[in-house]
């Protein structure tokens, strides 16, 4: 899942100033699961803005919706006639969404307001934790299903390094596991492990295709 965080409130007045007519649209995914972008966030921020703007004697018209998801254009293209009806469009989408929203309406500013922060899983109630980095070469088969590039705080594909603190935990950030003792356990239990015993080269990251595109191939 796509988590994302709210930009703070003078950013989002700083994109739009100048602009009287905003539309102000939510997703009905991700950034609504993680509380950032959904119906009631939408609502939260436009009222900000109407009230930051009122006491600044420049009021504001907003208008708001909320698509289902703002990464599919069909789904976007249902705010066509909403959007002919202002000057610039404040997303609070990932920023998967935000780009979509403004390859459909190429005349209209769209501004993004969240900022995309990671993929992750949800760990507790308000919290999530990142797990992938989307990488486009996916590692967690040499590793018991745990993503170094990632949980690792170096991004180490051959480890653990010689900073493993007593305890197995991370000389970075004391309170965290060591990524790799984990992959240790993990693949201690499965019976694997020789995969640690392997030397994998550093990812080539300017090898990676930019921007990245996958064709669905039915069965």
């Amino acid at each position: 899942m796509i988590i994302a965080e709210r930009k703070p409130l003078e950013e989002i007045k700083n994109m739009i100033a100048g602009y009287k007519r905003i539309l102000v649209v939510g997703c009905g995914t991700c950034v609504t699961i993680c509380w950032a972008g959904g119906e009631k966030e939408v609502g939260i921020l436009s009222s900000q803005l109407r009230l930051a703007s009122s006491k600044e004697g420049n009021e504001l018209s907003i208008q708001e919706a909320v698509v289902e998801r703002q990464c599919e254009k069909e789904m976007v293209e249902e705010l066509r006639d909403r959007v002919k009806e202002v000057e610039a469009v404040l997303s609070l989408g990932c920023g998967a969404g935000v780009q979509t929203v403004a390859d459909i309406f190429e005349d209209k500013p769209v501004f993004p307001a969240l900022n995309t922060a990671f993929i992750g899983m949800p760990e507790g109630e308000g919290l999530w934790t990142e797990m992938c980095g989307a990488c486009g070469d996916c590692f967690l088969d040499r590793t018991g299903g745990i993503c170094p590039i990632v949980r690792c705080a170096k991004g180490l594909l051959n480890g653990p390094c010689g900073g493993t603190r007593k305890g197995g935990k991370c000389e970075i950030d004391p309170e965290k596991d060591c990524a790799w003792v984990l992959i240790y356990r993990r693949l201690e239990k499965q019976g694997r492990l020789e995969l640690m015993r392997r030397y994998y080269e550093a990812k080539n990251y300017r090898a990676v295709k930019r921007p990245g595109k996958v064709q669905a191939v039915q069965a």
